[in-house]
């Protein structure tokens, strides 16, 4: 997957790709320790073998059906600047959906979005600070775009996109709908 004509100033302008790898938040924060990692460094991964979602969670891929990525901002601001952090996220993955597809979904606090009661995405927020300064943000973002198939007890709490509308859809449109307004709000707040 490429990111062709993102219209962002910063926001996945260094964007790296995978087939496979462990969990692109913890390449995310690999990139950051060996200071490698640029403000708004996106990594996307097919398959995650260790995704990770909440409380330790581990988060389920699929096969490159959907979206698995984090990426990596440098604020350095004051933290009241980001409270209902991780609502932003999921009200701006709503309003991306909403614009390309007229789909509404719920937010299902705090860090899920869900149609019907069944998880379509997940957010994981993981920040540092220095005292009341944000110094990092990894933010990872798991969204079952086209995956029709549902492992075991999975299939009873999770859906897709594809699964709720009926339809295929484009995995790349939606990340760069998604990075370039988010972009917007996320500057608003510096």
């Amino acid at each position: 997957m490429k990111l062709e004509g993102l219209k962002t100033k910063f926001l996945g302008q260094d964007f790296k790709y995978f087939r496979s790898i462990n969990s692109t938040q913890i390449y995310a924060k690999k990139l950051d320790n060996e200071n490698r990692a640029k403000n708004g460094t996106v990594i996307l991964s097919d398959i995650q073998t260790e995704g990770i979602g909440t409380h330790s969670r581990k988060w389920f891929t699929g096969k490159g059906d959907n979206l698995a990525f984090t990426f990596v901002l440098y604020p350095n601001c004051k933290l009241n600047n980001f409270e209902r952090f991780t609502y932003l996220i999921a009200e701006t993955m709503l309003e991306t959906l909403q614009i390309l597809y007229n789909i509404n979904l719920q937010i299902k606090i705090p860090n899920d979005i869900v149609n019907n009661g069944k998880k379509i995405a997940g957010i994981l927020t993981e920040s540092i600070s220095n005292f009341d300064i944000i110094k990092k943000i990894f933010v990872g973002i798991g969204l079952n775009v086209n995956q029709e198939i549902f492992p075991g007890n999975l299939s009873l709490i999770s859906t897709s996109l594809k699964k709720e509308f009926n339809r295929e859809f484009d995995r790349e449109i939606i990340l760069k709908k998604f990075l370039e307004l988010f972009e917007e709000k996320y500057l608003q707040r510096l």
